[in-house]
């Protein structure tokens, strides 16, 4: 299954193509999606490439060719200027509003609450954002304030000093503001989603690991979505 955005690049380049016969150049993929740097794109293509939609060819340059489509594909569907997902927004097809996760008292003792699961969220190197709910899970009543809440697993080693591990379950309320220091997940671009202390250098937001090995990013405050504050975390031992 694709991102919303991988979507849109590969419908874009198809219908490109079509026109002209000729693929678009990387600032006109940029230009399309409305994406700050060109980094976005070669992160897009090379997860196209990955999964089988498209090919790069050889010693030629802007050389691309679209081996298969969505399955979902419908040619009114199409590339969209200023759509902006959301991190815990639907999947594939047509845009969808955000869900609105609501904690739901289990079946069990009341002391619970189940918590719909949204995918994978990138403690290290940022992943392409979170489309789907995978399943829910049943977390302590007490772990959750007022408001929506959602569950991410957690993929990389880039908070290991904040006691977060590769495996475990983050459990976060939903919002857009953050106070600095707080953990937050970061939608970067519309398009990756990262787990990170939240910080401001000046009229920037910075992105702050807790580890070393991982550098601190500096993003330009329109460049960064808060999408939630994490409020818990929970860790199975196999």
């Amino acid at each position: 299954m694709l991102t919303r955005k991988q979507q849109e690049l590969l419908l874009f380049i198809h219908e490109r193509m079509k026109e002209s016969g000729v693929p678009p150049s990387f600032d006109e993929m940029k230009d399309a999606l409305d994406l700050a740097s060109k980094s976005g794109i070669h992160r897009l293509i090379t997860a196209l490439e990955e999964r089988g939609f498209i090919r790069r060819l050889p010693n030629r340059a802007r050389a691309l060719e679209v081996i298969k489509l969505p399955e979902a594909y419908s040619p009114s569907i199409q590339p969209r200027r200023g759509f902006s997902p959301s991190v815990i927004e639907g999947s594939l097809g047509k845009p969808q509003p955000a869900p609105a996760p609501k904690p739901a008292p289990s079946a069990d003792n009341g002391n619970s609450v189940s918590v719909p699961v949204m995918g994978r969220i990138a403690a290290g190197v940022p992943i392409s954002a979170i489309q789907n709910n995978t399943h829910d899970i049943s977390v302590p009543a007490d772990m959750l304030a007022s408001g929506e809440h959602y569950a991410l697993e957690v993929k990389g080693d880039s908070m290991i000093e904040a006691g977060i591990f590769d495996g475990d379950t983050v459990i976060i309320r939903n919002g857009s503001t953050a106070n600095p220091g707080d953990i937050v997940v970061a939608l970067v671009d519309d398009e990756e989603a990262t787990l990170k202390r939240f910080r401001r250098k000046g009229a920037s937001i910075a992105l702050e690991a807790a580890n070393p090995a991982y550098e601190t990013r500096i993003f330009g405050p329109d460049r960064v979505k808060v999408q939630g504050k994490l409020v818990g975390l929970i860790r199975r031992y196999h």
